[in-house]
């Protein structure tokens, strides 16, 4: 199988001995909405390398509260713990949009790590800009308006969906902005308003990705940006990142 194969941007990024090495090992799965990845203080078993879909890394209170911390899809894989050699997860993985793509068992995973450099070096540099979308999701939480927040949570979905239709509901878009529903409705009524977004029910397109940007200020672009330096394009390669896919 050539790398070029893989739409998730880790394997496709692995050389032809390493990619002949964990191939064999990899499971394709489908991944429907609500599949849960990982629960919050439960052993880990897999890996997954999204292909298509978007998940969703979410903390969780002891009283049952939750928000999301970060995002992942095609750019990623989660959960990450195992690729420090944890196999406990402290969050909820959970997919918000369907799609398909790859797993792989932990004890697997080690095994092949230990003979695959890049593939080690590849899964730290992605768990470090993972790091950075959380520190940046904190502090977006902290200082930017809601109306700032969501499209920050837009151009995210955007840029790891590649399409413009997203299927996600308002009381999803609250769980994870951590913010009552009809705050969702009147900022997605201001961005509609604006002709940056066309939201129906269940359903909101991206109509101006470069206005919906500039609206969301300095709330998107330094985690995407950053991104892009520790994943430089390569031949054929979709990019996720400021200014489009």
């Amino acid at each position: 199988m050539r790398y070029a194969s893989f739409e998730n941007e880790l394997l496709a990024r692995l050389p032809a001995a390493e990619l002949e090495a964990i191939t064999p090992l990899l499971e394709h799965v489908d991944l429907p909405k609500d599949f849960v990845l990982a629960q919050p203080d439960k052993p880990i078993t897999h890996i997954y390398f999204l292909e298509r879909g978007l998940g969703s890394l979410v903390a969780v209170s002891p009283e049952g509260q939750k928000a999301e911390a970060g995002m992942f899809g095609y750019d990623g894989f989660c959960p990450t713990p195992p690729s420090v050699r944890s196999s406990v997860s402290m969050h909820e993985a959970v997919i918000q949009s369907p799609g398909y793509g790859y797993r792989i068992k932990v004890e697997d995973l080690w095994a092949v790590m230990v003979k695959s450099p890049v593939l080690t070096d590849i899964l730290h540099r992605s768990v470090h800009n993972l790091s950075t979308q959380v520190s940046y999701t904190a502090l977006s939480n902290a200082i930017h308006h809601v109306d700032e927040r969501l499209s920050r949570w837009l151009l995210m979905c955007h840029d790891r969906l590649r399409q413009d239709e997203l299927r996600i509901t308002h009381e999803y878009m609250a769980l994870m902005l951590a913010v009552r529903r009809p705050s969702v409705t009147t900022s997605l009524h201001i961005l509609e308003g604006n002709l940056f977004i066309r939201s129906e029910r269940g359903r909101v397109t991206i109509r101006n990705r470069k206005a919906l940007e500039e609206f969301a200020q300095d709330a998107y672009g330094k985690p995407e940006a950053e991104y892009a330096l520790l994943f430089p394009p390569v031949a054929g390669a979709q990019r996720i990142g400021v200014n489009g896919q």
